[in-house]
């Protein structure tokens, strides 16, 4: 019989902000596959969780996918985490989890934390429809391309953004969308947790008082 793989959603910032099966499942798998080992650790020690782990990024994950999928025909039980949240959005995860449902591996979820559902539900924001578009492009043309694409979108937008490019978006939105409000959200049930709902104008003039930090969530 091949091994189990567990997606285990994991604190997208507060760290007890994890369910007490996701603490179980990640003390009893063979191994545990993290987006950062380091980041991960931090989560581990709290628990005082002692699975051995092994890295599972962008940038390895062909090799590692292979890796991953020996260990489980070979009847090991693999939980898989990202940095935060649930695996597999806007993360590799999503390989892995495909190759084990072609591979008739099972794949079961250990559900909870969630950035794009956590920031829905404060935005204010019709939450019964909506779209999630991820990180756009980081090429200007072609970001403005997909901003387009979205301007006549009844449902909510939800849309990632790095700390170095959310200006470079929001203009963009400024440009295409025109004055609308949008929410913007950062540090989400952390310290330094911040949630605005303004103008795009008012954003700006926000963000330019100091550098931008963290991961942000906007949504339109």
């Amino acid at each position: 019989m091949p091994g189990t793989l567990y997606v285990v959603a994991t604190p997208i910032g507060n760290l007890q902000d994890i369910t007490l099966r996701a603490i179980e499942t990640l003390k009893n798998v063979d191994l545990i596959a993290a987006e950062d080992t380091r980041h991960t650790k931090i989560l581990l020690d709290k628990y005082q969780i002692k699975t051995q782990t092994t890295s599972y990024f962008e940038y390895n994950k062909i090799q590692k996918t292979d890796y991953l999928l020996k260990l489980l025909k070979e009847s090991k039980s693999v939980a898989l985490v990202s940095d935060a949240g649930t695996p597999g959005i806007s993360d590799p995860g999503y390989k892995i989890i495909r190759l084990c449902i072609d591979n008739n591996i099972p794949v079961v979820p250990v559900p909870g934390p969630s950035g794009i559902l956590t920031a829905l539900t404060i935005s204010g924001k019709p939450t019964d429809k909506f779209t999630f578009e991820g990180f756009l492009s980081p090429k200007p043309v072609k970001r403005k391309n997909q901003l387009k694409r979205l301007k006549d979108e009844k449902r909510t937008i939800i849309l990632y953004e790095s700390p170095h490019r959310i200006i470079k978006l929001l203009k963009n939105i400024l440009e295409i969308y025109g004055d609308v409000e949008a929410v913007l959200a950062r540090e989400l049930t952390k310290k330094f947790e911040e949630i605005r709902r303004e103008k795009i104008s008012s954003l700006l003039e926000h963000l330019s008082l100091s550098k931008p930090k963290g991961e942000f969530i906007v949504i339109l």
